[in-house]
């Protein structure tokens, strides 16, 4: 059987009287896309900084390629890239002397001509006399990665690589992306975007230091019933209220003008329900299939209360 790239088994830290992890576990294997996905302090980023081997775990282990992280294995550091979610580049430099930077630093041969390969890759090379600070949000995350991957690394940690860039950048980090799983390149990234976790070949859901659920996003998405209802009315935070104090419902989800109703019932048995909401206007109603935000949402919801009992 093949051997994880990456693994965090039950790993526990903790800051003071914070925890940060609380038993964490997922792994990634070889050529794999895996997302770890969670709100802000959820512990993406503490988890990915454990497998760098820049904080040691309290308990539980972290393994990458087979070595120790907190070991700084000199191996393991050439076989390793790290995008941070923060501006880790130097403004005052120009895109050829970043990566002739990082390329120094990994002890790349051949530099010129590897620099040449990723600026076609990442579609910089008009931009390779320009500053990084002068270019876009979207340039400076394409000119990052193309530093992370100067040294040909093995496996690839991404952490939040989207957050705070336009749509159109967006869709094309992604598809560099899957570039660069064609080429083997396993990839470990974190996002608080559940729409992106569906391009992950697997995904482990993590809430407050720990693992809700891991598994691909098709068996994620099949946890939850397959009945629910899309509901389109104004206004849609009284019809919510109203929803949530039925015995028929399990659960009422807010997105944006409409609802996700999650009946305990027959669907039919609902109708009435839906029709006899005081100062509600109800201009939809439709099954939809569950989404990964659905199903977050249900577990976070399953951990932080009982569930009531069946009418």
């Amino acid at each position: 059987m093949t051997e994880p790239a990456v693994a965090l088994t039950d790993a526990h830290l903790r800051f003071g009287s914070v925890v940060a992890l609380d038993g964490m576990s997922f792994d990634v294997m070889p050529g794999e896309m895996f997302g770890l996905v969670g709100p802000d302090g959820a512990g993406k980023t503490t988890a990915i900084r454990a497998l760098l081997g820049l904080l040691p775990l309290d308990s539980g282990t972290a393994q990458v390629l087979g070595h120790d992280p907190a070991r700084r294995d000199r191996d393991l550091k050439g076989a390793v890239g790290y995008l941070s979610q923060r501006f880790t580049l130097y403004g005052d430099l120009t895109v050829d002397e970043n990566l002739e930077f990082f390329g120094q630093i990994h002890g790349v041969k051949d530099l010129g001509r590897r620099i040449d390969q990723l600026l076609l890759f990442t579609r910089l090379q008009r931009f390779r006399t320009w500053r990084a600070d002068r270019l876009s949000g979207g340039m400076q995350k394409k000119l990052a990665l193309a530093c992370t991957l100067v040294h040909t690394p093995r496996v690839l940690f991404l952490d939040e690589p989207t957050t705070g860039v336009d749509p159109m950048s967006r869709r094309e980090l992604w598809g560099l992306l899957s570039e660069l799983l064609a080429s083997g390149l396993s990839v470990l990234l974190t996002t608080p975007y559940l729409d992106e976790a569906e391009r992950c070949a697997r995904v482990a859901l993590v809430r407050g230091g720990r693992t809700l659920a891991c598994d691909t996003p098709a068996a994620l998405r099949a946890l939850r019933p397959a009945s629910i209802l899309e509901v389109v009315c104004a206004p849609v935070r009284r019809a919510r209220d109203l929803l949530v104090q039925s015995p028929r419902v399990e659960e009422v989800q807010l997105f944006g003008d409409r609802l996700h109703v999650f009946p305990r019932v027959p669907e039919d048995a609902l109708t009435d329900v839906l029709a006899g909401l005081s100062g509600v206007s109800v201009s939809t109603v439709r099954r939809v299939q569950p989404s990964l935000e659905d199903v977050f949402i249900w577990r976070v919801t399953m951990e932080a209360e009982p569930r009531r009992p069946n009418p």
